[in-house]
């Protein structure tokens, strides 16, 4: 009995044993319904012949899975392409523009257009990470692609994977490593890989791909956006390696070169938590630590990745570490000195007086931060806020992956 009920409480990501259709459609209540019918959902519980999907280009081009596509497209907004247009310009026409997506796919003579490379500055750093921005049009193809994609992958990727994953995320993540820490789990490999997504290797990936996926159209749309041209300024050049920071499917892509890691740490008995390309291993002795990273070391050189030197390390956890935005040391977790100084920043732009914005317009900008941020804000706003219903809220009303500030980790839920 206590071996069924876990089973029923496991995430939809990780699937439990196929039960009658209403249950399954329930642990895959992400899943897109335009495209995942319940007699496919079956299948992908049971598994297919030989364990790859074929016959899946018409469910991209299908109408529904575009307009689909398209109202995430949207939701989500975003900057314009190479080609100039904006999201609300491309709404103006939508139906006549998801139709013309439609019947280039049909025809074979769809082609990604190249994606604009911009930059950003890391956090706390002077160096600038790379986006590719696509045009709105190949963001819509790359939603519907990934609508297909993603729960074929979803249904095998590891437990301790927590990054742009469904129905996943920071909070997840950061419940495990204080769970572990507080089995004793204290001596940490920090580990960071150098340009990760600049430099996944095209053909390594495309054979994982491959693996699961056997419709030569849906690969060849994967492959055409590895491929996409690069515009950086008045330059235009195509990658060999690397899948674009920014692109709709990248994250999808990324977890799936890396999830081969994730299981070759279970498989060893290793305590890894991944969100992304930052992970963490927690291990219980420093000869345990030296192990994990040993394989580690081992798995990136044959991915042909590279280990950052000067971030990659070992540490105990009374000398603390950073893990997704927190440092963690002697019991505790508060925010790490790069994120507290970050945030700092958005304190003043929210509460300085010639911000042009109400009180009440105030608060709610606020409020779709992180609690401890939330407290936080809470200590800068004018007197008097509380008459607006805020003071002494501790949740927040945005979606947010980050979670409570300084406390002892016994206290996390």
């Amino acid at each position: 009995m206590d071996t069924e009920r876990q089973q029923e409480e496991r995430s939809p990501a990780v699937a439990a044993m196929p039960k009658r259709g209403e249950d399954v459609r329930a642990r895959w209540a992400w899943a897109e319904p335009e495209v995942w019918t319940d007699a496919m959902l079956a299948a992908l519980e049971n598994g297919v012949k030989g364990g790859r999907w074929y016959s899946l280009i018409d469910k991209v081009w299908k109408e529904g899975n575009l307009k689909a596509a398209w109202k995430r497209v949207r939701s989500n907004e975003g900057a314009s392409g190479v080609d100039g247009q904006t999201v609300f310009e491309f709404e103006k026409n939508a139906e006549k523009n998801l139709e013309y997506i439609r019947k280039s796919l049909q025809s074979g003579t769809y082609a990604p257009t190249a994606v604009m490379r911009t930059y950003i500055l890391k956090p706390g750093s002077h160096e600038k990470r790379p986006l590719g921005i696509p045009v709105v049009r190949d963001r819509v193809v790359q939603t519907a692609t990934r609508h297909i994609m993603e729960p074929i992958f979803e249904q095998g990727f590891a437990e301790h994977s927590y990054g742009f994953r469904p129905e996943r995320g920071c909070r997840d993540a950061l419940r495990v490593v204080d769970a572990a820490l507080k089995e004793g789990r204290l001596w940490i490999v920090d580990a960071d890989l150098r340009s990760y997504f600049d430099k996944i290797p095209h053909d390594k990936l495309m054979a994982l791909v491959e693996r699961r996926i056997a419709d030569t159209n849906v690969l060849a749309l994967v492959r055409g956006y590895l491929k996409q041209g690069i515009m950086d300024g008045m330059k235009e050049w195509t990658p060999d390696e690397g899948t674009p920071q920014g692109a709709v499917i990248s994250p999808l892509l990324a977890n799936i070169y890396l999830d081969p890691l994730d299981h070759l740490m279970a498989a060893k008995g290793m305590m890894m938590v991944r969100y992304a390309d930052d992970f963490v291993v927690l291990c219980r002795t420093r000869e345990d630590a030296q192990a994990a990273l040993a394989e580690i070391q081992a798995w990136v050189a044959e991915a042909q990745l590279t280990l950052h030197p000067e971030k990659t390390r070992i540490v105990h956890e009374s000398e603390g570490f950073d893990f997704l935005g927190y440092t963690f040391r002697k019991g505790m977790r508060f925010p790490r000195k790069k994120s507290l100084g970050k945030f700092k920043d958005k304190v003043r732009m929210y509460t300085r007086r010639a911000n042009g914005k109400s009180m009440e317009e105030t608060i709610t900008q606020a409020q779709c931060q992180p609690a401890w941020m939330v407290r936080l804000l809470q200590t800068q706003l004018p007197h008097g806020v509380s008459r607006y219903g805020w003071m002494g809220t501790t949740q927040t009303t945005c979606h947010s992956s980050e979670t409570e500030g300084t406390r002892p980790m016994a206290a996390y839920p």
